[in-house]
């Protein structure tokens, strides 16, 4: 199954290098230095913590599954000049307009044909998501759910960044997910509205019972001020019967 040979590392925020079937490919990429303010006509985002690696130390990165386009804490300055090194850029329709050159959108639910370099084939399906609460506007986000072709179990769920909603209850009806990647963090930017913007522990908790037979790995939980819920909260919460068992941390680049 996918989800028991996939590698992954942490770079930093919401961006990890995924290694499988001899492809290598990067979520949400954010290279920037710490102590940059990203400044909007509405906030200020503050970037706390430096990425693991720089972009010349990857080495070959084929794609980018990227979330979305139009926040600073999933596409950052040197992220956005990274984009240009990779065979293509899977992200959402609107992004790939605004992005263009090797861009791909991906509406939800559709899957596209990647092969490795083992000779299988890798299914990259985009899924909905809510950046934040229903009644709000922040822009399409996207999701993906990774597989090989012919397998129908132990998916790979990237969540992007989306709270609990019955879109992501959807996906656990279509797929059977081994792994779930969750942009957790509970990121609220208070300008915007006292609501969170990615998942909140508590939310965690319902992925990981929707997908009962899968692994919780929390992305996009730190290295901005944004973020309320970090490594420690998550830790502490996860502790307890039934869970403490479910949780894991992509180790470092």
């Amino acid at each position: 199954m996918i989800s028991d040979e996939i590698v992954i590392k942490y770079i930093g925020g919401p961006t990890a290098l995924f290694e499988i079937g001899g492809l290598r490919f990067i979520t949400d990429p954010t290279f920037d230095p710490a102590n940059t303010d990203y400044k909007t006509p509405v906030y200020v985002l503050h970037k706390l913590e430096n990425p693991t690696v720089q972009p010349q130390n990857l080495g070959k990165i084929d794609f980018v599954l990227l979330s979305h386009d139009h926040h600073f804490d999933n596409l950052d300055n040197s992220g956005r000049e990274f984009l240009s090194s990779v065979d293509k850029v899977y992200t959402t329709p609107k992004g790939a307009e605004r992005l263009g050159a090797n861009s791909v959108g991906v509406d939800h639910w559709q899957c596209f044909e990647v092969p490795t370099r083992d000779g299988r084939i890798l299914t990259i399906t985009g899924t909905p998501c809510q950046h934040g609460p229903a009644d709000g506007e922040r822009g399409p986000v996207t999701g993906f759910v990774l597989n090989f072709k012919g397998e129908t179990k132990g998916g790979v769920y990237i969540s992007g960044d989306t709270v609990w909603f019955e879109g992501v209850e959807e996906v656990g009806k279509r797929f059977s997910i081994g792994l779930a990647i969750l942009f957790m963090g509970a990121a609220t930017v208070k300008e915007v509205g006292k609501s969170h913007l990615t998942m909140s522990i508590d939310e965690s908790f319902k992925a990981a019972s929707l997908f009962k037979d899968a692994k919780i790995v929390p992305l996009h939980f730190g290295g901005w001020q944004h973020f309320t819920e970090g490594r420690a909260e998550i830790e502490k919460a996860y502790n307890k019967p039934g869970l403490s068992n479910r949780l894991e941390w992509a180790p470092n680049f």
